[in-house]
């Protein structure tokens, strides 16, 4: 018998599958599998997720795109890690024409990680392997949306986000289950046009979704 993890995760993989076309689904194996292989290696996620990654990382990161118009095709996502949810985004995104994600992750062996899952994919990826700061105001025009996932506090991820919501960009961030705190301490430094939004992939869990955000006035 399998364990209540591993029966969880057949039945993620099985509902990716029936919600995303054929060659979609065929980019997020090869994600997973090279996830795999490089985990060996590289401290991309957490180990104990790794017999979960159907549901703890892909399908945590697929949700995401039900939040954004559906023609979307300039993404950000910063500090991007083990590519969750950046490349699982950017397998999404493949069949739109003119797709371009843009994935920030200084670390440059994750970087590499990135890279060569994008190449092997086939996805619409930029890598930056540099610091946030250093690539922001870079990028920020014109980009649509900006990610984050396990990245910073939201104080912390507001100030590092804010070139881009400041230009027009939807920020949307998967957040734990202190989600309503985080919000709560942020908004003693910024005004927020944001909601906060049930997971599909944990009942705690939540995703914000930010419109606009301005520093409060000392």
């Amino acid at each position: 018998m399998k364990p209540t993890g591993a029966v969880a995760d057949d039945a993620a993989r099985a509902a990716v599958e029936a919600a995303v076309s054929r060659e979609t689904f065929r980019r997020l194996g090869l994600i997973v599998e090279l996830l795999r292989k490089w985990q060996k290696t590289i401290n991309l996620v957490a180990p104990a997720t790794l017999s979960e990654v159907w549901s703890r990382h892909i399908a945590d990161s697929l949700q995401l795109i039900n939040h954004v118009a559906a023609d979307s095709i300039r993404w950000v996502d910063l500090g991007s890690g083990g590519g969750f949810p950046g490349l699982v985004v950017a397998a999404a995104l493949s069949e739109r024409p003119g797709a371009d994600v843009h994935l920030v992750e200084s670390d440059t062996r994750k970087s590499a990680f990135l890279r060569e899952v994008a190449r092997v994919a086939e996805l619409p990826v930029t890598v930056h392997a540099h610091r946030i700061e250093q690539v922001a105001q870079m990028l920020a025009p014109g980009t649509e949306v900006v990610s984050a996932r396990a990245l910073a506090p939201l104080p912390k991820l507001l100030e590092l986000a804010e070139p881009f919501l400041t230009a027009g960009a939807l920020g949307v961030f998967p957040k734990g289950r202190d989600a309503e705190r985080e919000l709560t301490e942020a908004r003693k430094g910024w005004t927020l046009d944001c909601d906060l939004r049930a997971s599909v992939s944990d009942r705690e869990a939540r995703v914000l979704l930010v419109r606009s955000a301005r520093r409060n006035s000392k």
